[in-house]
């Protein structure tokens, strides 16, 4: 469909939407869709045709459908925080926004699990469960504002996912809307469903497989003590050396964080969180589970540290003082705008044996470049995230900025790691997949997502490379698609 007749189906399409969502929930106007025009990733922009606020699993049936029945293009999105241009609208589409569907449907406390709707806050189901002595592990460093609905497509992590896993590790079922506008219902209360993980397929699917209308989770009972401690190196070295001795010494933290000087100098300057003088990396370590336990592994990782060089040493002394401890690194990404016009935030893996020599070369490309890169990550994974500095007003430099956050994710993957952890692929790293995956791989990716989509109207161009959009940004054409070169580009 050419985009002339996409902005007519659209258009066709308002009154229709209007019925289904009321006045107040579609929104037409330019600056109203404007709002909407890109996710956290914003150096990926596109105005959608046109957005809808529903409020009910039935509403969001009723305009899949509409989309399906007419061949228009949707793109779901919950509070649009995620960084891999994931919820990047359609032009010619229709953008269905799930924030309005906010309710906390249930607390069960004897199948320890929560059954929420997609637009409530991450944060928000800790809160919830709170009073009855459990909490929501998976803890993106936006838990206060990202939704859980964004957190399942995406397959989000956070600073706890070395002890307590993604996501996917944490959810049990999901009532889904599929692009053809059917709603079924995929495993359940039971953690250990029987048959095909239809579940773990969905999640992590960013919005191609269709959209999540309730989610439950497994909720993890709050530990009888947690200890966070805050070291400080004179090098990312010693730093790196550190986690590497904890994890040998078969200490498991909940937490291992790190943020080199720059990261550091941007978050003392967004939010004064007072780190050691003259550090040229802090790690955040946080243990938890019984006491007697939690204060023998506190111990025996301030001695590891000790023995890596780190020169100063903090123990939160409580609630106040851990938060403060934290604030730190859960502003990061915010807080390199301190520091810099503009910035790409990047996310790879690599093996933990290999963090220090992927470290150094990040450091080479920024000399090499002249591109600034601060790092902030989770150290006990080998979870990078690298936030890419440039000057957006100054020329070319948006362009090396690009190429400098790519070939992070090229030393990813030669030193046996991933393009991401948990920001997800998008329309950002879609061009990265043949590089970890072969043709044959990502036919059968398609193959498993055509049969739920055979229109391919669930977010497109996302996740999966395309030869019109990979590599690209709109109307930018940056090389030819490995699938064009090899003339199997008709599977895409």
């Amino acid at each position: 469909m050419s985009q002339t007749a996409q902005t007519q189906a659209v258009a066709a399409l308002v009154p229709h939407l209007r019925r289904v969502c009321g006045d107040d929930g579609v929104l037409t106007d330019t600056a109203r869709r404007r709002t909407y025009e890109s996710d956290g990733l914003t150096h990926h922009r596109s105005v959608p045709g046109v957005v809808v606020l529903p409020t009910t699993a039935d509403q969001v049936a009723a305009v899949v459908r509409l989309c399906a029945d007419s061949g228009v293009p949707f793109v779901p999105r919950g509070a649009g925080t995620g960084l891999s241009a994931g919820a990047l609208p359609h032009p010619g589409g229709v953008l269905l926004v799930t924030s309005r569907m906010r309710r906390v449907l249930e607390i069960d406390v004897d199948n320890e699990c929560a059954v929420v709707e997609p637009g409530v806050a991450n944060l928000d189901v800790t809160r919830a469960a709170a009073p009855y002595g459990y909490y929501y592990a998976p803890d993106p460093s936006s838990q206060q504002v990202c939704s859980v609905g964004g957190n399942v497509a995406e397959n989000s992590g956070g600073a706890h996912c070395l002890k307590y896993g993604f996501t996917v590790n944490h959810v049990r079922g999901l009532d889904v809307v599929t692009p053809s506008g059917e709603r079924v219902s995929l495993g359940g209360k039971n953690p250990d469903a029987h048959g095909y993980d239809l579940v773990g397929a969905f999640v992590g699917s960013e919005g191609t497989l269709g959209v999540a209308t309730s989610v439950t989770v497994g909720l993890t009972r709050a530990p009888e003590r947690t200890v966070t401690l805050l070291f400080a190196f004179s090098s990312m070295d010693a730093g790196g050396q550190a986690v590497s001795s904890i994890i040998a010494a078969g200490v498991l933290p909940s937490a291992v964080e790190m943020m080199d000087a720059l990261a550091i100098e941007a978050a003392e300057r967004a939010v004064a969180c007072g780190y050691p003088e003259g550090a040229a990396a802090v790690l955040i370590v946080e243990l938890d589970g019984p006491a007697a336990e939690v204060d023998a592994q506190a111990m025996a990782v301030t001695r590891l540290c000790a023995a890596a060089g780190a020169f100063e040493t903090r123990t939160a002394s409580g609630a106040e003082e851990r938060a403060r401890i934290w604030k730190g690194r859960k502003s990061a990404f915010a807080a390199v705008g301190r520091i810099s016009p503009a910035y790409i935030v990047q996310d790879g893996v690599v093996p933990r044996t290999a963090l220090p020599e992927v470290l150094r070369r990040i450091t080479e490309l920024s000399a090499d470049s002249g591109i600034r890169v601060a790092n902030v990550f989770h150290a006990g994974d080998g979870n990078l995230h690298p936030l890419v500095l440039f000057d957006d007003a100054e020329p070319g430099a948006a362009e090396r900025a690009e190429e400098v956050s790519g070939a992070i994710l090229d030393l990813c993957i030669e030193h046996g790691g991933s393009i991401t952890g948990e920001h997800g692929v998008g329309v950002d790293k879609a061009c990265k997949m043949p590089r970890m995956y072969g043709p044959d791989d990502l036919a059968t990716f398609d193959l498993f997502r055509r049969a739920l989509d055979p229109g391919g109207i669930a977010n497109p161009d996302k996740l999966l490379p395309t030869p019109r959009l990979c590599g690209e940004r709109p109307g930018v054409r940056t090389g030819v698609h490995p699938l064009v070169e090899s003339g199997r580009a008709e599977q895409f």
